[in-house]
């Protein structure tokens, strides 16, 4: 275990005893805890004498959703542990390196033997880690499902056994397939058309079985998120549509009559935050729709050069051999937890185009590290 600053010491195990480190577990730890945690108000919190903090492992915390979400904890008085291979990006979190509640581990989830040192310091389990996407899965299957799968119900007992809380699961909207219905909503079948949406549609089975009075666990399905990360993805529809339009003058669309919900990647935090901070009843064993409107191909191309500037981009329409239409209906936790999202296509487009003028993401069209499939063709994972 190699402790870069803060957290001297192997991580505590279940009885409180400090364990012994695990050989060959690589630990990089930042430290302690300056901030009390955050009230239900959004307002920090009076520290009581000898309080412990709530402490969240983020799995997959260097990643694109985790590389937002995981500085909004800190800021709401989280600590923090992210455990993650850092194949995208070496310092996704550089904004809060050195930050005293931050521990960052690289390391796999397959490795149960880290997690067991891990988890018993962790109150939370955000589970967001995971091979992105159906193309980046179909790449090895056997790879995706062993680390999209085999390693999802170890981890979840683990989180159990050790003593932590609450378990949230990142699930995908794309697990109800094809859909006729203009709202699709949490209680309609699933019929996932790829092995990626399956093993995401058999994982919820697994984390509805280990629901208790003492491990509150919650599913959401989020629709595709867009917009702007220190770990930068350009390989998702609305990022994709901004890149071009900034960088080549000229958005492709395929079709463009299918419908894409996207959610922006500030409300995708958003959600996170509020999940933590629900009472367990409120949300034990539930699972949640997470997106914006659901906006057409032709609709998002639009709003992009809107943003951009319709007289700067031309916009191309060509056949797609994909003509598959999602849509999804996020009442539920709107009307549950009172949670509806803030920001708007236009809001992502917008701050995507600030990031290119600042030169934040170099080589755009080119760069391997914002377009998952390439960089795992290259890295050589098993």
């Amino acid at each position: 275990m190699e402790t870069l600053g803060g957290f001297p010491n192997p991580p505590a195990t279940g009885s409180g005893e400090q364990s012994s480190p695990t050989p060959n577990a690589e630990m990089e730890t930042l430290g302690g805890f300056p901030n009390p945690p955050a009230t239900g108000s959004g307002e920090q919190s009076s520290p009581t004498p000898n309080a412990r903090r709530r402490r969240v492992l983020v799995t997959g915390g260097a990643g694109y959703v985790g590389a937002v979400l995981v500085p909004r904890l800190l800021a709401a008085g989280y600590e923090v542990t992210v455990l993650d291979l850092y194949l995208f990006h070496p310092d996704p979190l550089r904004a809060v390196k050195g930050h005293s509640g931050l521990e960052e581990i690289r390391g796999d989830i397959r490795d149960q033997a880290l997690l067991g040192q891990i988890l018993p310091r962790c109150d939370a389990v955000i589970h967001l880690a995971c091979i992105s996407n159906d193309p980046s899965f179909d790449l090895d299957p056997g790879l995706g499902r062993s680390i999209n799968f085999d390693c999802f119900e170890p981890m979840v007992k683990i989180a159990r056994d050790a003593g932590s809380k609450r378990f949230i699961y990142a699930s995908s909207s794309s697990v109800y397939g094809i859909k006729a219905e203009p709202e699709v909503h949490e209680e309609m079948s699933l019929e996932p058309l790829t092995d990626y949406s399956k093993y995401k549609a058999l994982c919820e089975d697994v984390l509805a079985r280990y629901q208790a009075p003492a491990f509150t666990t919650v599913t959401v399905r989020p629709a595709t998120v867009c917009g702007h990360s220190p770990r930068q993805r350009l390989d998702v529809i609305v990022n994709i549509l901004t890149n071009h339009a900034v960088n080549t003058g000229t958005i492709k669309v395929l079709g463009g009559a299918q419908k894409r919900p996207n959610i922006h990647i500030e409300d995708m935090a958003d959600v996170y935050l509020r999940l933590l901070d629900a009472p367990d009843d409120a949300i034990a064993g539930r699972v949640y729709n997470v997106g914006g409107e659901n906006f057409t191909v032709t609709e998002l191309a639009d709003k992009v050069r809107a943003v951009v500037g319709v007289d700067k981009v031309r916009m191309e329409v060509q056949p797609t051999n994909d003509p598959r239409s999602y849509h999804i209906s996020s009442e539920r936790i709107a009307r549950e937890l009172a949670f509806r999202t803030r920001h708007t296509i236009e809001d992502a487009v917008s701050d995507l185009v600030s990031a290119f003028a600042r030169g934040d993401l170099p080589n755009p069209l080119s760069d391997v590290r914002y377009y998952n499939v390439t960089l795992m063709k290259q890295v050589g994972l098993r």
